[in-house]
């Protein structure tokens, strides 16, 4: 299954706040052997928000979204979600019942407006404040929060998606590249014959440059299963050593 994240808010894409989720997000999945296939930054705009989500229901992904679950005339996410479901918004009962408890005597109708989701959705529990997200064919919608919404999306991991886990199956190993010909173009041909030898690897070539625009290093690493990561970087490390490049592990 392909994983995504959809990170929704005016306040993002205008640089009035830091995203937070997009790296949270990705350490999660890591550490429990998964990776991001894509993200997308949407602003408050409900028709672009219902478009993304009509696209990401039909591929079939695992999806996290972000943001836009409020009550306030700037949150869209549960309107949007509903239009591209085709279903209409109703109080889930499940959430009118968190949300009861969290509030005791001072609930009011516009509280409750927090667990009006698309119909026949599941609740998200929120252990910090008991207003609930909610899940729909494997899009799981969360708050804004940080504080939140992180403990919600590692929840919905380790309770619904704990069998594809494999966190020992999967590691990175890099090198740090430095000398005259330590650069991408000149090393095109190991990189295009380690995907050629190594198809179930990933490749990557980052290079690195100080703030005056000198070059520092290259980092050339593998990702994926440990036998062959290791068969990979031994090839790339004869390799570079042959053409007098300089080369140390990445810490």
């Amino acid at each position: 299954m392909s994983f995504g994240a959809i990170i929704i808010g005016d306040e993002i894409l205008s640089g009035k706040r830091v995203d937070r989720h997009f790296a949270k997000i990705a350490e999660l999945l890591s550490v429990r052997g998964l990776r991001l296939a894509w993200a997308e930054y949407l602003g408050d705009e409900r028709a672009r928000i219902t478009a993304t989500l009509q696209r990401s229901l039909a591929a079939g992904d695992v999806v996290f979204c972000f943001g836009g679950i409020g009550n306030t005339p700037d949150d869209h996410t549960r309107q949007a979600a509903a239009a591209a479901l085709s279903v209409d918004l109703v109080l889930h009962p499940d959430a009118e019942h968190e949300i009861r408890a969290r509030f005791g005597a001072e609930i009011t109708d516009v509280r409750l407006l927090l667990g009006t989701f698309p119909r026949g959705v599941e609740i998200i529990p929120n252990p910090f404040n008991r207003i609930p997200g909610f899940r729909v064919r494997d899009h799981h919608f969360l708050p804004g929060f940080p504080q939140m919404a992180h403990p919600m999306a590692e929840w919905v991991l380790d309770t619904f998606y704990a069998p594809l886990f494999a966190p020992q199956a999967c590691v990175d190993k890099a090198f740090l590249l430095t000398g005259a010909n330590a650069y991408e173009s000149a090393l095109l041909d190991l990189m295009e014959r380690i995907v050629a030898d190594f198809p179930a690897l990933r490749l990557y070539s980052l290079p690195s440059m100080s703030d005056e625009g000198q070059r520092r290093y290259l980092e050339l690493g593998v990702e994926g299963a440990p036998p062959l990561v290791d068969a990979a970087m031994e090839s790339i490390r004869q390799e570079v050593e042959r053409r007098g490049i300089r080369w140390q592990w990445r810490a």
